[in-house]
Order: structure tokens, then C-alpha cells, then sequence
């Protein structure tokens, strides 16, 4: 392998052929290292405005009750809910869960009167 700049070829096996490789290795680590600080001023800025918040949820806390009740009845399965409400399985269950987790801290809340994490 060798490098070929302006009629100039460079073998990386002799001291100027690696001397270039090295200096063209640090400055690609330099320019990556640039980005990733970009990017992160950008996202303290977008961060102070509340212009940072993720991907949304596919359904409000209303729709997920609303889910939760519909699989307790028993009339319609996972898949079934996730077709009617035009999210995935996953989404289901991680619904269900959240319902479960909720669920069991409103319960301890009011057996103990302290909430427990």
C-alpha cells in the first residue's frame, strides 16, 4: 500500500511515508473530535431552550390506561391491541408494565403512607 500526493508517492514503510500516515491519522482524530464537542455545545443549547426531549411516545397516559383496561378484560390479545392502537407488541408491554409498576406504588403508598423506589 502507498500514498500518492501531487506526483509524490509515499510508501508507509519508510520515515516520511510514516510520518505523514501519523500526521494525517491526527488530524481525522482532531476533526472527530471537533464534531463530538460541536455537538455537544449544540445539545446544552437545544438543551436551555427545551428544544431536547427525545422521541415522543406513541401513546399519551390516557390511551395507555385506556389499552391496560381493554387487556385486563380479556376480549382481545396483545397483538390485537397493538393492530388497534397501530403501535408494536413491545409497545403493549411496556404499557402493561408501566400500568403494573404504578399500579404497586399506589398500592404501597396507601398501605404505608411512604413511597418506596
Amino acid at each position: 500500500m502507498s500514498l500518492n500526493l501531487g506526483g509524490s508517492v509515499y510508501d508507509p514503510n519508510d520515515p516520511i511515508g510514516r510520518l505523514l500516515s501519523n500526521v494525517l491519522a491526527m488530524v481525522a482524530e482532531f476533526e472527530s473530535d471537533l464534531i463530538r464537542l460541536r455537538t455537544r455545545e449544540g445539545m446544552k443549547v437545544a438543551k436551555a431552550k427545551g428544544h431536547l426531549r427525545g422521541k415522543q411516545p406513541k401513546l399519551n397516559h390516557r390511551q395507555e390506561a385506556h389499552l391496560v383496561a381493554l387487556l385486563e378484560t380479556g376480549k382481545y390479545t396483545t397483538a390485537e391491541l397493538a393492530d388497534l392502537f397501530n403501535v408494536a407488541r413491545s409497545t403493549v408491554y411496556r404499557a402493561v408494565e408501566r400500568e403494573r409498576v404504578l399500579k404497586a406504588s399506589a398500592t404501597t403508598i396507601a398501605n404505608t403512607g411512604e413511597l418506596t423506589i
